[in-house]
This record gives C-alpha cells, structure tokens and sequence, in this order.
C-alpha cells in the first residue's frame, strides 16, 4: 500500500504533530472499507472516512468533521479511479440512502464482505487465522428484495412522494422504481403515490407529528409472485380506504392483500402494533426450503429469498443430520430454518419472542405437516433455562445486537454438542463467539459467510461451533 500524500505546501512539517483543520482541503489514497460501507483513508499518520470511495481511489476530500484521531471527508473529486469503481446502475445512487456500494464493482463487494468477517473474528473475537469459507455470493446482484417499505413525503408542489433518505440527511429522495427490489413490485410504487394524492390523504410530519399516513410498504412472494401493499398511518381514519384497497386489488392481478399498520407513536420505528386487513388477505403464499409459507405484513422473513436458501442449504450439509437429533431454534420466527430442519431431527423447539410470530410458526408446521416440532413465545434468554430435553444441536439468529449474556452462559451450562451461530453483523457474532469458545467448552469449526444484502456493506454469516469433549 503506498502512503497517502499530503497537500504540496505541507511536505516539509511533520505529519505526526501537524493540526489539521475543519474545511481543509486534502488529497488521500483509500486503502480500506469500514463496516459501514465508508471508504477509509489516512492523511497525517491519522484516519480519514469517506462515503462513496473505493480502496485503490485517489481522491480530493474536504475534512468535514475533525477530531483529533480521525476525521469524516466528503469526497470533491476522483483524481485516479480504482479499477474496482463501476458505475452505478441507479440513476440516484449518489443521493438515495438505501444502498452503499452501487459504486463498487460487485466481484469486490464479495471480497470486502468476506474481509468484514475475518477481520471481525480475529481483532473482536481473538480468533487466529479464523476458518472463514469463500462467502457466497448472489446471482443477482440487484432485483433481489422481496421486501420494501418507503417513507412519505411531499413536493414543493404538493404531490405525494416515496423513497428513501439522502445520505447523511432527513431529504427523502423520490423514486418511481427502485433496482434493488423485485422489479414487479416497481409499478405499484409508481401509481399508488398518485392514489394517495388524489384521495387527499395528508402525509405524516414526524416533526408537527400531523398527517395521516407514515410509509408504503410492499412485499412479494418471490416463488410464487403473490403481493402485499401496507400503509402505515397515525390512525385509521383514511377517508375512502376500503374502496381504494379494493380498487388496488381489480387493477393488480398479483396483488392478494391490503393492509393497515397503525403507528400513532412519536418514534423511527416504521410499524405500530396493530394492523388490520382492509381487502384481501392478511397474507401472501412464499415457497422457502421445499416448504408453504404464510407471510404476513408485518412479519419478519430474509429479504433475499434464494440466499437464505442458499446459507440453509450449507446448514443442513454441514450439521448432517442422521434423524435422532433433538434441535432448539433460538429467535426462530416464523420457523424459516425451523421448519425444513425439523424434517431432518426427531424433535425441534422455535423460541421467539413475539407471540405473534410463534403463532405463524405453528400455522406453518400445519401447512406442511410437520408434528414433530414445538414452538414457545417468550424472552429466549428465560425460556432456554425451562427447557427440560437435553438439546444436541441449537441454531442462533438474533438481531444485530446479538445474543443476551444470559443466553450464552446457559448454553455453556447445558453444552450442546454443536451451535450454530447466523448472524447480520459479524462484530456481535465474533463477540459471542468468544465467549462461547474462550475457556475452551467450543471450537470454531467454519465460519460461512453469505450476501444478503448486494449493493451494501451488510453481510451475513454462519458460524458452525462444536464442543470440545
């Protein structure tokens, strides 16, 4: 790697005490890639982030925030292009907040993913040379989402707009398509804006906290083309909404349901807790792992359907099952893995949290015939102590901040023989598996990551563990 130059009226000072100044004017090399997507440079022996660079970039940047560690650019101009720069197949992906890395050639995306996750491992887990798999990448890189929820806004001019946030900002940039998402769910984000105008609904201020409706959601059964439309308002009084839903329903043939998430608190959070089916059904079909699933508006399920079955299918060959084996599924959802694994055991048990996703989970296990499977509600760190089976295989996939402490301390008390460990962010992951292998009671036996997530630094990964007899 060569080192960064400095401005020419600055060669002869040195760099290691020199000040550096806010609004200051510098040309550096970005060398690295931050988990969070922003590239990574140095000027004066310190730390320079810069959002939309590339490792192999020769930029112009202007120091926008200085401290004295570190300091945030933005980048003014690309003086020599990395060759792993593309560019971007969006046209407003150097506004739109929803993705990082339309600037970076894909093949490279993988490799930055991959790095993510060895260099998660090694400096946070203290794992030495970490067994890290080749990650597995997408065939399609874009088109992938089968889920998409948008913010609403309006127009200088007053009309109803859908998109998401410029970076770095609150500005909502509008769009009529978006080339991350299923590209049949394109027309409804274009027309259904106009309905929303036209029927005079007032768009929620989150800062006055007046207007009606907060964000449009769509999602999409990519197996079997079945789609959902969800508005989420502050209450339900939308002048007409049973007869625009069922309108919706007659113009799009693949549209099975319209819902209505109420939100009506002062928060980000996109949905409320209550949601009510206004035409349709409250639920599209999905076909996931050789199985029938319901999905519902609100229900958590992987935005990109062949890669989690994909990341499933290395599960299943690497824990080979033999049909004897009793299997806990901690943060099981609506069973996505529950489910086709509870084929390959005598007994599986799904914990969750939410009553409502464990309600799911049991509709699904009827669908497919599967009676070999339990599934309790509750914190997953108090139902696991209860349990009285002596499980040989439990899989974890908690949200990014990872598992609670209790969770980990009582499965070093009942000490299954293997983990199974998917996580979103690998800096939680590799801070779990420390402590699940740091006073020897597991090894780390592969770590296989997986992209989920094209056109963004987020990466997910299964980390397989087995217990050191």
């Amino acid at each position: 790697m060569s080192t960064p130059r400095t401005t020419p009226a600055n060669h002869a000072t040195d760099p290691t005490t020199e000040q550096w100044r806010q609004g200051e004017l510098v040309e550096i090399e970005i060398h690295d890639l931050t988990d969070g997507g922003e590239g990574v440079g140095r000027f004066r022996e310190r730390v320079v982030f810069v959002p939309d660079t590339v490792p192999g970039d020769r930029v112009s940047v202007r120091l926008v925030l200085v401290k004295p560690q570190y300091a945030q650019g933005k980048l003014m101009q690309i003086i020599e292009a990395s060759p792993n720069r593309i560019r971007p197949r969006c046209i407003v992906a150097d506004k739109c907040g929803g993705c990082q890395w339309q600037h970076i050639d894909y093949a490279y995306q993988l490799k930055a993913k991959r790095n993510q996750v060895i260099q998660a491992l090694e400096r946070i887990g203290g794992f030495s040379e970490p067994p890290v798999e080749p990650i597995l990448g997408a065939e399609a890189d874009l088109a992938y989402r089968n889920k998409a929820t948008y913010p609403l806004g309006r127009s200088q001019a007053g009309q109803v707009q859908a998109g998401y946030y410029q970076k770095g900002s609150h500005h909502l940039v509008n769009l009529n398509q978006c080339p991350i998402q299923d590209a049949r769910l394109n027309p409804l984000l274009a027309e259904v804006k106009q309905d929303i105008y036209q029927r005079g609904w007032g768009i929620y201020d989150e800062k006055q906290h007046r207007g009606k409706v907060r964000h449009l959601g769509l999602r999409i059964g990519r197996r079997t083309g079945e789609i959902l439309l969800i508005l989420v308002a502050k209450d339900a009084n939308l002048s007409g909404l049973e007869d625009q839903a069922q309108d919706w329903l007659n113009r799009y043939p693949e549209l099975v349901g319209v819902s209505l998430n109420i939100n009506s608190h002062k928060t980000n959070a996109i949905f409320g807790d209550e949601t009510r089916c206004i035409a349709g059904q409250s639920y599209l079909n999905e076909k996931f792992g050789g199985l029938q699933f319901q999905i519902h508006a609100t229900t958590f399920f992987q935005v990109y359907t062949e890669q989690a079955e994909a990341l499933l299918r290395k599960v299943i060959s690497q824990l080979d099952l033999q049909g004897h084996e009793t299997l806990i599924d901690a943060y099981c959802g609506v069973g996505t893995f529950t489910l086709p694994l509870a084929k390959r055991v005598k007994q599986a048990i799904g914990l969750e949290l939410q009553p409502e996703a464990i309600a799911q989970a049991q509709l699904n296990a009827e669908l497919n015939g599967i009676t070999n499977v339990a599934f309790q509600a509750g914190p997953v760190e108090q139902v696991l102590r209860t349990l009285s089976v002596q499980p040989d295989v439990v899989l974890l996939d908690p949200p990014r901040k990872g598992c609670d402490r209790a969770v980990l301390e009582t499965l070093l008390q009942i000490q299954p023989q293997r983990i199974v460990y998917v996580s979103c962010k690998p800096a939680t992951q590799a801070r779990d598996l420390k402590i699940l292998c740091q006073e020897g009671n597991y090894r780390l036996v592969k770590a296989q990551p997986a992209d989920f997530f094209p056109q963004t630094a987020h990466v997910e990964c299964a980390a397989f563990l087995e217990r050191q007899s």
